[in-house]
């Protein structure tokens, strides 16, 4: 991760800073700011995990900012220098009997003109996902027809949250205000499917303390995701099961209605293997009836695999992010089936939440945080109907 952040801004500062030759106090100048930005990143994931919140806080904003701002600073570079190259290349074919040698001045002018165009388009999009990030979640409704869904469970109503990343940007402040807007919608069910937080339970314990506020009518279920192990995942479990949100770890529980049931499913992370504690879809659902419709939370959508495989009605799912900025979205189709929205696989459909909050940058572009309202649709009661 250093030697790429270190190649890309080395890359900008010589694009940028030294070929432009400004003024020797103001390359000075950028220069200590590039190699003091670069110092934040490690210096903030080195400690996240083990230095209070409160005192990381404005290092860590400071260090994950410069991280997107790189990112786009970088790829706005790469692609004005590929333009930049194109045409200089056309325009010397075409000038090729010209022997007269380039002014410097009016190339040290273009370059700084290219340079300040560069910064400006880098900074105002990076501006722009900066804003898109803080301006917080927006609430999205889904309906799924499920084909064995009992037409007693028609209009159930899961509000899903997932990778909201409580830790070094996110606290709790905007935990209450993601309470808030889930308990607006008047849920069943609560689904928190994973990546909940970045932080031990001792520093981030009164910024999830809202979350035992979270209201639905039959229960608040919680999976692991990647990050709580990173994190210390049995501390988190049993601090969930503390705050009245249980954890569904390779296990089900039935919800019944009017003598009709649904099974609610929950696998712990894709890779938890790596921490002794690997998914196993078959244990969680020993305890299936017959043709019983299954709701299944998994924090990666590549369990959509197992998922299919045991015919599992709904899958609902986080992780990606929706690729959260470009053009990482793009690197997102690489390891995963799904990065936003809803799918189906044979039988079986997935959902995919882009994440109630964000992790790393605060920075989103092309893509939303979002609160999921997935509303339950059942064919029997439509065929009733009919």
């Amino acid at each position: 991760m250093l030697t790429l952040m270190g190649g890309g801004q080395y890359y900008i500062w010589r694009r940028l800073i030294r070929d432009p030759d400004l003024p020797k106090s103001w390359t000075h100048f950028l220069t200590a700011l590039l190699c003091g930005l670069l110092v934040t990143v490690p210096a903030t994931m080195l400690s996240f995990r083990h230095v209070s919140r409160e005192t990381l806080a404005p290092l860590a904003f400071t260090a994950f900012l410069w991280l997107g701002m790189l990112s786009t600073l970088f790829w706005v570079l790469a692609s004005s220098d590929l333009v930049r190259t194109s045409y200089m290349r056309v325009k010397k074919a075409a000038q090729s009997s010209n022997t007269d040698a380039p002014d410097p001045a009016r190339r040290a002018a273009l370059s700084r003109i290219f340079a300040g165009g560069v910064a400006l388009g880098g900074t105002t999009l990076g501006g722009a996902a900066l804003g898109n990030a803080l301006a917080g979640f927006s609430v999205v409704r889904v309906d799924v027809s499920l084909a064995r869904l009992p037409a007693e469970f028609d209009g159930f109503r899961i509000v899903q949250l997932s990778d909201v990343h409580v830790g070094p940007t996110i606290g709790r402040n905007f935990v209450e205000r993601m309470v808030e807007a889930a308990n607006a919608l008047s849920p069943d069910l609560v689904a928190i499917t994973g990546d909940l937080v970045d932080g031990s339970v001792e520093n981030l314990r009164a910024h999830t303390e809202p979350l035992s506020r979270l209201q639905a009518s039959v229960g608040r279920y919680f999976v692991t995701g990647n990050h709580e192990y990173y994190s210390g995942a049995d501390d988190w479990i049993l601090e969930m099961q503390r705050l009245g949100i249980p954890t569904l770890r390779n296990e089900s529980i039935r919800l019944e209605k009017d003598g009709a049931s649904l099974l609610l499913a929950g696998v712990t992370d894709h890779r938890a293997g790596e921490f002794g504690d690997a998914p196993d879809l078959v244990r969680a659902l020993r305890q299936r009836k017959p043709d019983e419709e299954v709701v299944l939370l998994a924090h990666q959508p590549r369990e959509i695999s197992e998922a299919q495989k045991h015919d599992v009605g709904l899958q609902l799912s986080g992780h990606t992010h929706g690729g959260q900025f470009w053009p990482w979205n793009w690197a997102v189709y690489l390891v995963q089936p799904v990065v936003a929205g809803l799918a189906r696989f044979g039988r079986t459909q997935i959902y995919v939440n882009s994440g109630t909050g964000y992790w790393g940058p605060p920075m989103r572009l092309g893509t939303e945080s979002e609160i999921t309202l997935v509303t339950l649709r059942s064919e029997k009661s439509s065929d009733a109907s009919a």
